[in-house]
């Protein structure tokens, strides 16, 4: 699955909990996998088993196995390759298309679930030499990023440009991140980290009901140099930035959030973009938007979601925050 890489080094501070009385100190349930090219974890601090973390990361694959680009027989790749033809999928894939739809509408195209055709010649992430495609092949790719030629009836979607191919990476580690803690919390688990990389979601507080503490990368410093660190209880946090997942040639830096307009990757002044919202699906979107629309355009945009927080950083190094108290 292509995706954006999301950008974050996790400062989190868990102390061994001293509780009073009787009760014992909650026992903690980690795993780590590699799933939608990138390291995942997920921990259970409160409430949990190894049998509710194992069918958490069960979830995982099942994801993949449905929304992947690249995994063949998944419902993206049915429709990818369906040559126009409509194909049947589940009722998931077809309500996360109808909501990277509906942030295509919001941005005037600016995020596309349809951009398979440019992010797939731009190779990030492949083992292969980087090179920059040519004007030519950019604007034929181009021409195939349109979400209006998506159409969906039901549990039947098609692409009604054969040329075009679906990429839902601005959105789909959010929906998946969303699942997995509803999952968690119908089974009574009351503390948890789900790690996506990159895609924080906390399900309630710490044991003891301090928030969790989450570090924000610094981009381009050190692996695990914090920018900043945020207080979360119950919610998301995204990051989207030009530092991870990037090539250089001849001194110029192309990274993987591309423009819907010219093919190429954005150039906003930005460097990372942090959303912290109820939804990790609506902070996956909302991270690539912003960052794609630059600091004033974004900060405008937000100002519709007063609910939703945001964290702005500069190509200088500037950090400015929009719709946290003062």
């Amino acid at each position: 699955m292509t995706k954006k890489i999301f950008l974050f080094f996790f400062t989190l501070i868990l102390n061994c909990l001293l509780l009073t009385g009787c009760r014992k100190a909650p026992v903690t349930f980690s795993d780590t996998g590699f799933y939608f090219d990138t390291v995942i974890t997920v921990t259970l601090y409160d409430n949990g088993s190894q049998e509710i973390l194992d069918r958490c990361m069960n979830l995982a694959a099942e994801y993949e196995n449905l929304l992947s680009t690249t995994v063949s027989g998944s419902d993206i790749w049915n429709i990818n390759h369906s040559r126009g033809s409509y194909v049947t999928v589940s009722d998931e894939t077809a309500k996360l298309l109808d909501s990277a739809i509906a942030y295509s509408r919001l941005s005037d195209g600016l995020v596309d679930p349809t951009i398979g055709s440019l992010s797939s010649l731009w190779n990030f992430g492949s083992d292969s030499e980087s090179c920059l495609p040519d004007d030519t092949a950019i604007a034929k790719a181009l021409s195939h990023v349109n979400y209006e030629n998506i159409s969906i009836k039901g549990n039947q979607v098609a692409l009604t440009d054969p040329e075009a191919s679906l990429d839902l990476g601005f959105i789909a580690k959010g929906y998946i991140g969303d699942q997995m803690k509803a999952f968690l919390e119908a089974e009574g688990v009351t503390s948890a980290l789900i790690n996506l990389g990159g895609n924080v979601v906390t399900v309630g507080s710490k044991p003891d009901g301090s928030p969790f503490r989450v570090g924000i990368q610094d981009p381009f410093s050190q692996s695990g140099t914090a920018a900043l660190v945020l207080d979360l209880s119950g919610k998301s946090a995204v990051s989207a930035g030009n530092y991870e997942r990037y090539f250089e040639i001849d001194g110029t830096r192309y990274h993987h959030i591309l423009s819907t307009q010219n093919g190429y990757p954005a150039d906003s002044g930005l460097t990372q973009v942090t959303i912290i919202c109820d939804e990790s699906a609506r902070a996956d979107a909302l991270s690539t938007l912003c960052f794609i629309l630059g600091y004033e355009k974004a900060a405008s945009l937000l100002e519709n979601y007063p609910e939703v927080k945001a964290v702005f950083i500069t190509e200088d190094g500037e950090i400015s925050y929009v719709n946290f108290e003062s």
